[in-house]
């Protein structure tokens, strides 16, 4: 079974990032993986964090020669701005590191500061901070782009854009493929949006934000072309790939909400304009959609359509005119703590959501297909291709 974990926090040493569960003989461009979290770094709205980092992967298990080798991987990507915490986070207790200590109190509101000082019976939030920071998803990203490299091997290719920040939005219906993987194309991400009006528009919204010192949310948009029919069960709650698939995108820091397709304005209609008709296609010798509503999924299962995801983001918590909280200590009224911090990151957390796609799409077709080195993955899912064009 293909397995992660990270761990590190935001102003440490670095991040790690574990997999196991990868066949041996894959490809490991380190180069794309590099490319993947600097996009994470990418977008308008970002603060002045990202002008510290930048992030490398450095593989220090499980891949080697260039391709994986069948054992955990292992990856490290440190972070910069350590050297301006080293001493105010030092792993060792003495009185000089003690007195650099950068407490952070009141708590925050939308932020996971009280909620953890009240769950590790602590006096301030800073290691509450550390940990729960969306820094974190910089290892995500790394493990992603694993992930995708294996998928590309069959074909699957997952790719994200923005279709609203605030209230200014994409207009709705279907966007191609194409237009979406292009994006990755842009040198410059600003907001990811497949449409320029509409991203200089969502521009000016975030403009907006920074000059009332505010924050601004949005929604992406993760879809993942040429997945196969039939990743994904329906024998068991916990086997649908649906709602594995919400747990990983919900998962993302800010993430409020989760969308399988057009579920959302699926609720406010009625049947006879929700269910994508089938047909087949004697040529192609496949089944096919008039649409795709459903999101690529039904039951739980692939169906053979792209997976469409879509994650509803909240405006982040950390704001340069901070909101009303409460003292640990007194109790009194007073406001919150403020850290430097972003206005928007939307485009940011498309490409995290694309990465928990990923993953999970990874682990749902090993599960399927299996494997212990890629040429058996490969001969597995060959003999199914052909299975389902003779079906």
């Amino acid at each position: 079974m293909l397995r992660f974990h990270t761990a590190g926090e935001s102003h440490g040493q670095g991040l790690l990032a574990f997999l196991s569960g990868l066949p041996a003989g894959l490809p490991v461009d380190s180069a794309y993986v590099n490319r993947e979290l600097k996009r994470r770094q990418g977008g308008y709205g970002r603060g002045g964090r990202m002008k510290i980092e930048s992030d490398v992967a450095q593989f220090l298990s499980g891949v080697r020669h260039g391709r994986t080798v069948g054992s955990p991987i292992a990856v490290l990507i440190e972070n910069r701005d350590w050297e301006n915490w080293k001493e105010a986070l030092a792993v060792e207790d003495n009185p000089e590191t003690r007195a650099k200590y950068k407490s952070l109190s009141p708590p925050r509101p939308g932020h996971a500061d009280l909620a953890g000082c009240l769950k590790f019976n602590l006096r301030d939030a800073r290691y509450v901070l550390e940990r729960a920071s969306a820094r974190e998803t910089a290892a995500r990203v790394a493990l992603g782009a694993l992930a995708k490299l294996f998928l590309k091997e069959f074909g699957i290719e997952v790719a994200s854009h923005v279709v609203a920040v605030g209230d200014v939005a994409l207009a709705s219906g279907p966007v191609p493929f194409e237009r979406i993987l292009a994006l990755r194309d842009r040198e410059d991400m600003v907001l990811n949006c497949v449409d320029a009006e509409t991203e200089a528009r969502m521009k000016a919204e975030v403009d907006e934000a920074m000059k009332a010192r505010d924050t601004v949310g949005g929604t992406f948009e993760v879809v993942a072309h040429g997945v196969p029919a039939g990743l994904g069960s329906c024998a068991q709650w916990d086997e649908r790939l649906d709602g594995q698939l919400a747990q990983a995108v919900m998962s993302i820091q800010a993430v409020k909400g989760v969308e399988i397709g057009t579920g959302i304005e699926n609720a406010a209609t009625f049947g006879s304009k929700v269910h994508d008709e089938i047909g087949y296609s004697r040529g192609d010798a496949r089944f096919t959609r008039k649409s795709n509503r459903a999101g690529g999924l039904e039951g739980g299962i692939t169906n053979g359509e792209d997976v469409v995801v879509r994650g509803y983001l909240k405006p982040i918590s950390t704001l340069r005119q901070p909101l009303e909280s409460v003292d640990l200590e007194t109790k009194e009224p007073v406001r919150a703590a403020y850290e430097r911090s972003d206005v928007c990151v939307v485009p940011a957390a498309g490409v995290v959501g694309e990465a928990m796609a990923a993953l999970v799409l990874a682990r749902a077709f090993l599960e399927k297909f299996g494997g212990d080195s890629l040429e058996e993955t490969r001969r597995n899912f060959d003999a199914y291709m052909k299975q389902v064009r003779e079906f």
